[in-house]
């Protein structure tokens, strides 16, 4: 890749944040090569987490006394979310992304001090892996219509139920659990953090995919899984309003995705258009490519602005559901036309695996759908227009 659309005139970011961004590019290209073999097994190494951890790239708010940075600036995050994304190694990036800002808002902020020294440690190391378990197969986006059931049993809780579409499902050595702990809509979700080799906790298969091939996607199944008080993550009853809290940061780390996706597609296919020739010219000096190419350089530029500014937001604690949702809805459809577009610009080169944008365009269709599908998202900001 030789072009470089850094989009002047962006002030989001720092001197330190920039310097972040070179040592998070120096450990992508270290990781490169071993991409296609994860892509072929469907799942990353164990050691991809562990160098992550030993750079400093996990967990940055954990507190230095659990072997953190104390790192409260989703700024940091971003580097990372969008320095993947850009280097087309999503599956990558999201499996650090989930650890990142998914799960470590439940781990640093639900958490007592005996649960932060069982599991935090292992966490910013790399050692550790988590996920959660929020979807099943009957509800998707409707997360007050869970049905995995939580029942007390003397001093202990017993789950019964399946998830689905799991991310990290297979590498993960403690999942956030969703389940229903009463019959109430919302306040009878709680959290349960179960951990690997737990009687009655089941695996079921790593999900084949359209795209994300190296980032493992699974059924989990538990069965009277036997799980004590001390695994209950912040209080009874409160799952549902915990998990309404830490969506619009998810939803900004997939917007963010979204943009550094865009900008490396445009990249890559900038490269591709003023190399190869047709009709004894470069396909980049047609007018038809000039223009398509204004297009995308203008929305990608525009949707990066409007990202950035929910970044500012959500780092001052200002970011609302409907801006969290504006901003994921319209970044990942940007990318999947981005990546549409592009893809017809390498014509039948493009189709080809061997080629990055194939790779590209097979990922982005999941943007729009993980995270609270892009219906949900137009339903949140209809809803905010008082519709």
């Amino acid at each position: 890749m030789t072009s470089d659309l850094r989009f002047a005139g962006r002030t989001i970011f720092e001197e330190e944040h920039e310097a972040f961004r070179a040592l998070v590019r120096d450990f992508i290209d270290r990781v490169r090569p071993e991409y296609e073999r994860w892509e072929e097994q469907h799942r990353i190494d164990r050691s991809f987490f562990v160098e992550a951890g030993a750079l400093g790239l996990l967990m940055f708010p954990v507190e230095e006394r659990h072997g953190g940075q104390g790192i409260d600036d989703f700024r940091f995050n971003a580097v990372v979310d969008e320095e993947f994304a850009r280097a087309n190694l999503g599956a990558a990036g999201l499996t650090i992304a989930l650890q990142n800002d998914v799960l470590a808002p439940y781990f640093v902020e639900l958490t007592d001090e005996a649960q932060k020294e069982r599991w935090l440690p292992g966490m910013v190391a790399g050692e550790t892996i988590a996920a959660i378990g929020m979807t099943e197969p009957g509800t998707g986006s409707d997360l007050a219509g869970i049905r995995t059931a939580a029942r007390r049993d003397g001093g202990d809780w017993l789950i019964s139920g399946s998830k689905t579409f799991i991310s990290s499902g297979q590498n993960a050595d403690l999942v956030i659990v969703v389940a229903r702990t009463s019959e109430d809509r919302h306040r009878g979700l709680s959290l349960f953090v179960v951990e690997s080799g737990m009687p009655g906790f089941e695996r079921g298969r790593n999900l084949q995919k359209l795209g994300m091939h190296p980032q493992d996607t699974s059924e989990l199944h538990f069965d009277a899984v036997r799980v004590p008080q001390e695994n209950l993550l912040g209080e009874e009853g409160q799952g549902f309003f915990a998990l309404m809290r830490n969506l619009p940061q998810e939803r900004m780390s997939l917007a963010v995705t979204a943009i550094g996706a865009s900008v490396g597609m445009l990249e890559e296919t900038l490269d591709h258009v003023t190399t190869r020739e047709a009709f004894g010219q470069p396909i980049g000096s047609f007018q038809n490519t000039r223009f398509r190419f204004a297009e995308l350089a203008a929305e990608v530029e525009i949707g990066r602005t409007f990202v950035d500014d929910c970044v500012r937001l959500l780092i001052d604690g200002s970011l609302s559901p409907a801006r969290a949702a504006k901003a994921k809805y319209w970044a990942t459809e940007l990318q999947q036309r981005v990546a549409h577009r592009c893809l017809q610009m390498f014509g039948g080169y493009g189709y080809m695996r061997e080629y990055g944008i194939s790779r590209a365009y097979a990922d982005a269709r999941i943007q729009s759908i993980y995270g609270g599908t892009n219906e949900i998202m137009r339903e949140i900001i209809g809803k905010d227009l008082g519709l």
